[in-house]
């Protein structure tokens, strides 16, 4: 269990997370209580020193910083445990189903020869007369052990519904963690399933060969697109971007929206040609897309653009230099005039002086 704490413990908890949430400027909902619970509360360094370090340096605390908190430091944190736990309770199950089908296979065996040995003990004798009776409590035992015998069956078939139980918490688990990195309007990764695939990308044996490479994409002019058509008709922008990311960008490759209006793609095996290619492709298709505003059902025309950077990973730099130099090949694209592509240069290897 994730909160262990004493009736007391707890209202102490919640008076004091309750007194941190009014000073704040998000609401009062379950996210942020969730996140001051865990604050006051100490169980979460994590969480602690994120939030203190939003406070020093932003002041207040708004609705999007304590969501974003939330589903970084308390919202995985929840789904990885349940997934552990989930697991852990599986296979205890099925080790307790697993004994107990051993002691039922021995309770059976016991119950025969008890069987056979009262069948013989209350056959008539045939050799000599005044044959012993059958040994007192013989009846007793027997009845114990058929009783015995049907508690074991009760209790197997009771860990047979609970190992169920326990293999569909685990997919369940599985399924919500997926969830969890998904972004809602598009269907792409979103920022920690980005994260999440470009670490794990960057911890492995890389084997000879190219990338990866990564392409940042940003949707030229968005803010004058939503103040033109309406935050529903930029939503609609958003989500079709998703749809057309989906459509081409598949296999062992990663498309994500990155936050806002941003997108990024993480090419795990793709040489710099080959990600200029699909850079400009995209870009094409973003730039021919005709997007119908249900507000007044006429055709935008041309006002839909991306800009795009690429970089290209190099040996031993950091996931945050990889996404930095992206980022800026995606700013001199932007200051070439957007709706174009723009690839960083490769970082010079430091030569020791002579």
């Amino acid at each position: 269990m994730r909160y262990e704490h004493t009736f007391a413990q707890s209202a102490e908890f919640l008076r004091q997370a309750v007194k941190r949430m009014s000073q704040q400027e998000a609401g009062l909902h379950p996210f942020s209580y969730a996140i001051w619970y865990e604050y006051v509360s100490g169980i979460n360094r994590d969480l602690q020193i994120a939030l203190d370090a939003r406070l020093a340096s932003k002041g207040k605390l708004d609705d999007p910083a304590a969501c974003a908190l939330y589903y970084k430091h308390v919202a995985d944190l929840d789904a990885k445990t349940a997934l552990r736990i989930g697991d852990s309770v599986g296979h205890l199950v099925d080790h307790v189903a697993d004994s107990a089908s051993h002691a039922g296979d021995q309770a059976s065996h016991y119950s025969d020869s008890l069987e056979r040995w009262s069948e013989t003990l209350q056959r008539p004798a045939t050799t000599a007369k005044g044959a012993p009776p059958p040994p007192p409590g013989l009846a007793d035992i027997l009845r114990g052990t058929r009783d015995m015998q049907k508690a074991i069956s009760d209790l197997q078939e009771r860990l047979e519904n609970s190992s169920r139980e326990a293999q569909e918490l685990r997919q369940e688990v599985a399924r919500a963690r997926e969830e969890a990195l998904v972004d809602g309007l598009t269907g792409l990764a979103n920022r920690k399933g980005f994260d999440l695939a470009l670490a794990a990308g960057l911890q492995q044996d890389s084997p000879p060969g190219p990338g990866p490479c990564l392409l940042m994409i940003d949707l030229d002019h968005f803010k004058r697109l939503n103040d033109s058509h309406g935050h529903l008709f930029g939503d609609k922008v958003l989500a079709g971007i998703g749809e057309m990311l989906r459509a081409n960008v598949k296999g062992k490759d990663t498309a994500a929206r990155y936050g806002g209006e941003e997108f990024a793609v993480i090419l795990p095996r793709t040489p710099r040609g080959g990600a200029v290619g699909l850079a400009e492709a995209l870009r094409a298709l973003v730039a021919s897309r005709r997007i119908r505003n249900g507000g007044n059902k006429q055709t935008l025309i041309g006002n839909i653009t991306v800009s795009i950077g690429i970089a290209d990973y190099v040996a031993g730099e950091s996931a945050a230099d990889f996404i930095a130099r992206a980022d800026q090949a995606l700013y001199e694209a932007k200051a070439q005039g957007r709706n174009r592509v723009s690839l960083a240069p490769r970082p010079q290897p430091n030569v020791p002086s002579t």
